[in-house]
This record gives C-alpha cells, structure tokens and sequence, in this order.
C-alpha cells in the first residue's frame, strides 16, 4: 500500500496511519473544494471553484505547488478562512505530486470508491429489505466481485506500465558484464 485517500476526518487518517504505516495519505481534492466552498457566501463560490481548479491543470509539482500558493493569496483580502485553509491543507492536497504524474488524474480524489459505494446504494435501495445479514453481503459481495473483475479484465484502473513507475528498476550484471534480468 502506498497511498491512502480519504477526506480529512481524522478518525480516517489515524486508521489508516496505524494500520497502512509507510502508506502516504492524499487529501481528496474534491473533498477539499466542498470544505473551501463552505467557508466562501454562495454568490462568490462559482469564482472559487474556478480558480482552485486552475490549480491542477499544471504539468509538474513546483508549477502545482506555485499556482497553489498564487490562489491562496489571492483570497487572503476577502476569504481570510479560505486562504488559512488552503495553507494548512497545501501537503494533504498536493500528496499526488509525489506519484508519477500518468497518475495524478486518478489518484487526486477517490472519485471511484464514492462511485463504487454509490452503486452499492442504488442496489441495496431497491431490495430495502433483506431477510438476514448474509443476504446483504451475498449482494454486496457480488457487486464487489463484478468491479473487481471489471478492472481486471477490461479497465485496469492504473496500467501496468503506468504501476511499474512506482518501483524503480536495478540493473543487474554478472561478473561477465551481460545483462540479466532487471529485478522490481
């Protein structure tokens, strides 16, 4: 495990820092913008938004981090909350800056597992009423086993070639200078 994302309850991350240790933990950003927007009055939040989603369009961290730092100052004057959140968060935030960046899209918010857990929903809502405990986790189960196998088979969720950038490579030589496998 490498990288935990969640949004910032704390019970979240002291679970995650006990149980995943050396893992690193992301801030969602999606999360992040609804804790923004609920500190900004409704008729500003369009312009907020905007502007914080200016942030991640960067192609590397040092443009990310700058771009971070612009939009906080530029609410400092008439978003002072805004502005002391945005510093706080900035390394919870920005934790996908330290993956490659073919990951960055998919790692910057857990928009999958609230997908996954939506669709639990929609399914569970229209059974209502379940007859005993093991008939919920036979349905749940199987949804789980059909995203499992979905990623799988037909959406690797990070490719493999994208995964193997995780891990660096050796090289490895024997004593007579031809190359043997490189070992990850």
């Amino acid at each position: 495990m490498r990288l935990v994302i969640s949004d910032a309850h704390e019970g979240l991350k002291a679970a995650a820092r006990k149980t995943l240790q050396g893992a690193s933990w992301q801030r969602c950003r999606v999360h992040f913008a609804r804790n923004v927007l609920a500190r900004v009055p409704k008729g500003h939040q369009d312009v907020v938004a905007a502007a914080l989603r200016t942030v991640f369009v960067h192609p590397n961290p040092t443009e990310i981090a700058a771009a971070w730092d612009r939009t906080a100052d530029m609410f400092a004057h008439q978003f002072p909350k805004v502005k002391e959140l945005m510093d706080t968060a900035k390394p919870d935030v920005l934790a996908f800056c330290a993956f490659p960046s073919d990951h960055w899209r998919k790692i910057w918010s857990n928009n999958p597992l609230e997908r996954l857990n939506k669709e639990i929903k929609r399914r569970t809502n229209v059974v209502q009423i379940f007859p005993n405990d093991p008939a919920i986790v036979r349905l749940v189960g199987a949804i789980l086993a059909e995203q499992h196998d979905d990623w799988a088979t037909h959406r690797h969720y990070l490719s493999e070639a994208s995964m193997a950038k995780l891990y660096p490579t050796r090289d490895n030589h024997n004593a007579t200078g031809t190359e043997m496998l490189a070992i990850t």
